[in-house]
């Protein structure tokens, strides 16, 4: 078997691999990344487009398991739980309910109220560095709740992000027209945060910074990765193919895909995948001006150079059950019933796997096997979010110099 040696190699090219890459390049490294499909094509094509730097409450909170029944009642709500996937799912869930323990919860939201300023910090440098500046708006996120009482349910997370350093200010009826004209009456109670950014569009994004490594010397193989061996001076990577490439250092980043390859080393993390639905209307379907959260109904609606996305929800249905773009529809009804002049016709339609762990921390760090593999997987719904802060640690790692930031939390020995 012919075995290449190579410095670094990035077993992924969405968004986390794509920064993984820039770091290691800008350490001197030399890089070869590897896609199994069509490169920056994955979950980082499909998202809102959000720099969601304020997003530090979990998904796993205090009371959110007595709510979730309520939600799988309704097959189109903002969780689903298809029944065919309900026994796969029993130990990620277990773990779920154990991270929404209220000393569980507070320590998850301290994590990620550190590691959100290294997140802002190291996207605006990359952002510099690479060229992308023509491609991050400052638009302002505006959050929108239903009623008075669910505005005032929220407290407490709006409390939580005020004390980690985020600025935002509540609105009425009055400011919120004036934010974001032809909203629906009922939405009389919202907060506007001011520095929300906005990426143009999140595919031609990873696909620039793509780009941009491979322009400053990185190189791309196309091939889907087995797992991994430990060798005397790092690591080897075999591909389907039979063939496999020796490396000083491995990143494996890639997606929802990394559970079966982390455990060629014996390293087993509890990772599902939330199957997220959007659908990309074409630019002209409403004059939106900023991001718009619905938080009542779990999903959120952005504006792209490509149009106007419709997305977000929940459905833990693995990576083998075909796609049900009813829920698609269905977010889609809702938007036009919240924003009455959206033009519904000639959506394109998008399912993707978001990497979800159950404690809602991702996994940076290196393999319990080799120091020479580390994995940076499981980021949920903020892998563009905290993309930088991962490629900055990933190569603090891979350099073995003080990391910017613990990452004791996000180590894969935690799940043992």
């Amino acid at each position: 078997m012919n075995n290449p040696s190579v410095d670094a190699v990035v077993i992924g090219t969405g968004i986390i691999g794509a920064m993984a890459a820039h770091y290691l390049r800008e350490d001197g490294r030399t890089v070869l990344m590897i896609e199994r499909g069509e490169v920056a094509r994955g979950a980082s094509s499909g998202n809102a487009g959000i720099l969601a730097f304020p997003e530090i409450i979990p998904i796993a909170a205090p009371g959110m398991m007595w709510k979730a029944p309520k939600w799988l009642l309704d097959p189109l709500g903002p969780l689903s739980l298809p029944p065919s996937y309900a026994l796969n799912m029993a130990p990620w869930l277990w773990r779920l309910w154990r991270a929404s323990a209220r000393p569980a919860f507070e320590r998850t939201v301290a994590i990620h109220a550190g590691i959100m300023p290294l997140a802002r910090s190291e996207m605006l440098r990359v952002i510099e560095r690479a060229g992308l500046k023509a491609m991050v708006s400052r638009t302002g996120t505006l959050d929108l709740y239903d009623s008075e009482a669910s505005f005032d349910a929220a407290a407490a997370d709006w409390a939580a992000k005020r004390r980690a350093g985020f600025e935002f200010r509540r609105v009425g009826r009055s400011e919120i027209d004036a934010l974001q004209p032809g909203l629906a009456p009922q939405f009389r109670h919202g907060m506007f945060t001011p520095d929300g950014l906005q990426v143009s569009d999140p595919y031609e994004f990873t696909k620039a910074l793509v780009d941009h490594v491979i322009a400053r010397g990185a190189s791309i193989r196309i091939g889907e990765v087995t797992g991994f061996e430990p060798t005397a001076t790092g690591a080897r990577v075999m591909l389907a193919d039979g063939s496999a490439f020796e490396a000083k250092t491995v990143v494996l980043a890639g997606g929802a895909w990394s559970k079966a390859i982390a455990a060629s080393l014996g390293d087993h993390a509890p990772l599902e995948t939330e199957r997220g639905y959007n659908t990309t209307l074409p630019p002209g379907a409403f004059p939106l001006q900023r991001q718009l959260y619905f938080n009542n109904h779990g999903f959120v609606v952005t504006p792209l150079s490509s149009g106007i996305r419709v997305g977000g929800a929940v459905e833990l249905g693995g990576l083998r059950m075909p796609p049900n773009y009813k829920r698609s529809e269905a977010m889609l009804k809702k938007a036009k019933d919240f924003l009455p002049d959206l033009k519904t016709e000639g959506g394109r339609q998008w399912m993707g796997f978001r990497p979800s762990l159950p404690d809602c921390l991702p996994v940076i760090g290196p393999s319990g096997a080799t120091p020479a593999v580390i994995y940076a997987f499981g980021h949920g719904h903020l892998g563009l979010t905290q993309s930088a802060a991962t490629g900055r640690l990933v190569a603090d790692i891979a350099a073995g110099r003080p990391s910017s930031l613990p990452i004791e939390p996000f180590r894969i020995s935690r799940f043992r």
